[in-house]
């Protein structure tokens, strides 16, 4: 039987993605508008208790190059959506790891105090379990409306490991275990990287909940969300305006006309505000420091936009 020769990645044609409003034939680029700020997303920092081998954000325990946002800066936001009445229901956390921030118990109590629906991204490792108790408090207060996504990339402890390095796998399940175990809301962030079939995935993460009493629905697509894989150095197609017919896609379907996310750049005095979860470190992307500011047409300039979004369909709040 012959071998399959796996074919090397076709790099990023450099030519793409330089020009905000046209692409490299020339065609105008799509944009998006935002149409209603329904989730508010905050970058807790980029430090992280693990460096994962393909981490877009590139978090570790060493990079802190977004830094810890505190929960004074989350409350000045809130109160610029209740003033401007933006109408935003959810308020969600993402990192390096959200509980590495000192500030994280605290500004959830913040947030869930004020009425909003939470989704924290977490690994459910150590620096979660070492804030078990305030947050079960958090939770028995305002358990209805938080959502903890953890972070398994695959069902199985092999390819799990893979990414995120030895011994990340057993912590990950215990830290989820006790959150199912005090009835807190769960869902899964998995990754399409390892050639399975999304059914197969599903299939395997059915298994793993079973088998480790997790109460979960491995098909229910709100409850395990399989994203796509992203690599900047890929080459990928760019959005033009005539793409939303050809592929039947609406901009308005686009993360980026629902969300925004706040980070806090090192050195910075205060936080700004970008697009989205997938464009942190892009200065060309940031939309001013206030949520009002962020109200504009955002180009889809990045092969992020393309390959996560548009042609991949996937958005961190679905």
């Amino acid at each position: 039987m012959e071998e399959t020769v796996a074919q090397p990645l076709k790099l990023l044609d450099p030519r793409k993605f330089r020009d905000s409003w046209t692409t490299a034939d020339g065609e105008p680029r799509a944009s998006v508008h935002l149409v209603k700020l329904e989730t508010l997303w905050f970058c807790t920092g980029t430090l992280c208790n693990l460096t994962c081998e393909h981490c877009y954000i590139e978090s570790s325990p060493t990079n802190d190059s977004l830094v810890y946002i505190s929960v004074g800066e989350v409350a000045t936001y809130l109160d610029e959506i209740e003033r401007e009445g933006l109408g935003t229901q959810t308020i969600a956390f993402t990192g390096g790891e959200p509980f590495m921030n000192p500030d994280m118990v605290p500004i959830l109590d913040e947030v869930l105090r004020r009425g909003y629906e939470v989704m924290v991204l977490t690994n459910a490792m150590k620096p979660m379990m070492k804030v078990s108790e305030p947050l079960l408090a958090v939770h028995k207060q305002y358990g209805e409306r938080l959502t903890m996504r953890i972070s398994i990339d695959h069902y199985s402890k092999d390819v799990h490991e893979q990414e995120r390095g030895k011994r990340s796998w057993d912590p990950a399940i215990q830290g989820m275990q006790w959150l199912s175990s005090h009835g807190f809301h769960l869902d899964i962030a998995g990754r399409l990287f390892s050639g399975e079939t999304e059914e197969q995935m599903r299939a395997g993460f059915a298994r793993l909940f079973e088998r480790e009493g997790i109460q979960m629905d491995a098909w229910n697509r709100h409850q395990v969300v399989l994203f796509p894989e992203m690599d900047e150095r890929v080459d990928v197609p760019e959005i033009t305006t005539d793409c939303w017919r050809k592929l039947k896609v609406s901009p308005d379907d686009q993360m980026c006309a629902s969300s925004r996310m706040v980070i806090k750049r090192k050195g910075a005095d205060h936080p700004v505000v970008v697009p989205c979860t997938l464009l942190p470190y892009q200065p060309e992307f940031e939309l001013g420091q206030t949520l009002s500011e962020s109200f504009q047409e955002v180009p889809l300039n990045h092969p992020h936009c393309a390959k996560f979004c548009v042609l991949g369909g996937a958005s961190c709040s679905g």
